[in-house]
């Protein structure tokens, strides 16, 4: 057991030495209000006058103290920078200095002090207006370590129920697990008073207890009194005012205390303790790992992270990469989703006569037919309608060829993220291999926008009307023919209608008279009108074939768009990225400069490395504990 407080005094400089406050290392942590008798209480502790004293607020700032008990007297000589000493300090911010002299220590604080404070004692002047906020939360950082033992200091003469120690350690340990309370100033009460009831606990229980003490008066400083008079004087006291609990009460006794107390926190909180520090060892080996060694083989480290970053990409096309997303679709199955959803719904939202009417349905077959009246349907016309609509299939082609292509850029910076961090320790090469492969990308993007082009330009340059599935069109040839006959046998009714009229007497209208004249295009052409029956049907006929000829093109542009972006584009992306990374970055005049490191990356695998070896140090200190200590 008695191993065990060094053992944390070696844990705790191993850590502070690294500035780390990883590791939550039992400690007793001293709280209590300006004037509370703080500083006397761990000088009587120490059992040497060290602190900085005076009026007002003195200790402005958290001391870490750690108390090493050296070996029996012959061997209790220190010898180090010429000096010799049976007792001496050492600060971490100076390590390598020895201080014999304890006034020479308080010299120290106190310069220590004001480098991080300033020189101001009180709550004024350049102190921010949150000031007090501000030490709360300081003393709360200390405090609310689970593995730190309170100790409450409240002076004898103030009132207990509004004691801002016992305040404050009830917010962190509600239960008094931790909390030990002292009273301090017993010898300033009230005449005709004492402090029996609260040092009871019958005031406010305290489940660790509560021990009074005699503090030193501000005379006692000025006048150099020792530390072993005023504990002769304080055991005196304690005998005259409070013999039924002077062998519970005084410095000595609540040192003893302390010390007990504490032993058996460390055995409770070392198991805990060194499962973290192994823990943290793991993860801090990763890190470390992560930012590998600095760069000798150029070459090789160029290639391995080219290699790298192309895998990567490859395999997040493929959606073989060990970095998966659950949040939202990238890669591969972005790409999917787009042929088959975005651009697949776009496509069937198309109405395949959608923009078409029937006056222009009307106008068409009359513009096919020139001067002549039809007697069926034209075909020219026919092809005239559906060119246009199949038109409507190129802008939803091109879109989704954008679309893949700015899916293949966000690959970039999907990999950059979750790829090696080799990647993430050059800036300029990062920036290198993202400029490559947007160029690439970029290079591709005319060529696949041209093929697709193309395919809705093939549609257009032959309308097949013998497609195997145009199953209309022979629908259609029969009703023509049948419109045909309709037309000879109305023309057989027309020539003896004609006949007829020729034998009959002139009547209605006759020929304009001499000296008239009439502009037959001052009729305008009506908008909409109600068609004949032979105009319906001529219209019916037409929308039938286009919708069905359509239907057979958005088909096949359907099938081969995304066939054709895979092919120029992606395939060719995935196939050529690893050469064309090579070709424009293994250059030997390019190799020192794109393997500068940055420098947060140095200085985060420095630190990650000091960080290592103080959880090494740890470890092997907690090691070194026999396993009977702990029980």
């Amino acid at each position: 057991m008695e191993t065990l407080i060094p053992t944390i005094n070696r844990l705790q400089e191993v850590f502070l030495t690294v500035g780390a406050e990883i590791v939550q290392l039992p400690q007793i942590v001293v709280v209590g209000s300006q004037s509370s008798g703080k500083s006397s209480v761990l000088e009587s502790l120490v059992g040497r006058d060290f602190l900085p004293r005076g009026s007002g607020i003195v200790t402005r700032r958290p001391l870490v103290l750690q108390l090493v008990n050296v070996a029996p007297p012959q061997e209790r000589l220190k010898t180090e920078n010429g000096v010799k000493a049976e007792e001496w300090g050492t600060f971490l911010h100076c390590k390598n200095q020895i201080f014999a002299d304890f006034q020479e220590i308080r010299q120290e604080i106190e310069a220590e002090t004001e480098r991080s404070s300033g020189d101001n004692k009180v709550p004024v002047g350049d102190q921010p207006e949150d000031i007090e906020a501000q030490v709360q939360e300081m003393i709360l950082s200390f405090i609310s370590n689970p593995n730190s033992l309170i100790l409450a200091v409240s002076p004898a003469n103030s009132d207990l129920a509004t004691s801002d120690a016992l305040k404050l350690a009830r917010e962190v340990d509600p239960d008094g697990r931790r909390t030990l309370l002292v009273i301090s100033k017993l010898d300033l009460m009230d005449a005709g008073t004492d402090a029996l009831e609260v040092l009871l606990g019958r005031v406010i229980p305290v489940r660790l207890g509560i021990i009074g003490v005699v503090n030193r008066s501000q005379h006692d400083i000025n006048t150099q009194k020792s530390l072993e008079d005023s504990m002769r004087d304080e055991q005196a006291f304690l005998q005259r005012h409070y013999p039924s609990l002077v062998s519970r009460a005084g410095s000595r006794y609540l040192a003893k205390t302390l010390s007990r107390l504490l032993m058996h926190h460390i055995r409770d909180c070392l198991p805990d303790l060194k499962t973290r520090v192994t823990v943290l060892s793991s993860q801090y080996q990763a890190r470390l790992n992560s930012y590998g060694q600095p760069v000798e083989d150029h070459s090789a480290t160029l290639l391995q992270i080219v290699t790298k970053f192309a895998s990567d990409y490859c395999n997040t096309i493929e959606g073989t990469a060990r970095h998966i997303q659950t949040s939202e679709l990238c890669g591969g199955a972005r790409i999917c989703y787009i042929f088959h959803e975005t651009f697949g719904r776009t496509l069937q939202s198309i109405d395949p006569l959608g923009g078409l009417t029937d006056l222009d349905i009307l106008t068409a077959i009359r513009n096919a037919t020139g001067p002549r009246p039809a007697l069926f349907v034209p075909e020219v016309s026919f092809e005239l309608l559906v060119k246009r609509q199949i038109k409507r299939l190129e802008e939803p082609s091109m879109r989704c060829v954008e679309l893949v292509h700015e899916e293949l850029q966000r690959i970039i910076q999907h990999c950059s993220s979750f790829s090696t961090q080799e990647l993430l320790r050059f800036p300029k090469l990062h920036d290198s291999i993202v400029e490559v492969v947007t160029g690439l990308l970029r290079k591709r993007l005319p060529i696949t926008n041209e093929m697709v082009h193309n395919l809705v330009a093939i549609e257009l340059a032959y309308i097949n009307t013998k497609h195997p599935d145009f199953t209309d069109a022979a629908q259609v040839s029969a009703s023509v023919n049948s419109q045909q006959a309709e037309a000879l046998d109305g023309g057989k009714r027309w020539k003896n209608e004609k006949v007829a009229e020729e034998k009959a007497p002139a009547t209605g209208f006759g020929s304009p008279s001499k000296g008239q004249a009439i502009n037959l295009l001052d009729t305008a052409v009506p908008v909409s009108r109600k068609l004949s029956a032979r105009e319906q049907r001529d219209c019916e006929v037409i929308q039938r074939l286009i919708k069905c000829y359509f239907l057979i093109v958005r088909k096949s542009i359907q099938d081969s768009v995304p066939k054709t972006v895979m092919h120029f584009l992606v395939n060719y992306v995935k196939e050529h990225l690893q050469s064309e990374l090579v070709g424009q970055l293994y250059k030997q005049p390019l190799l020192q400069e794109l393997l500068i490191e940055s420098q947060d990356t140095a200085q985060q695998r420095t630190e990650v490395a000091q960080m290592l070896e103080a959880l090494k140090k740890a470890n092997n200190i907690i090691s070194e504990i026999r396993e009977t200590h702990l029980w």
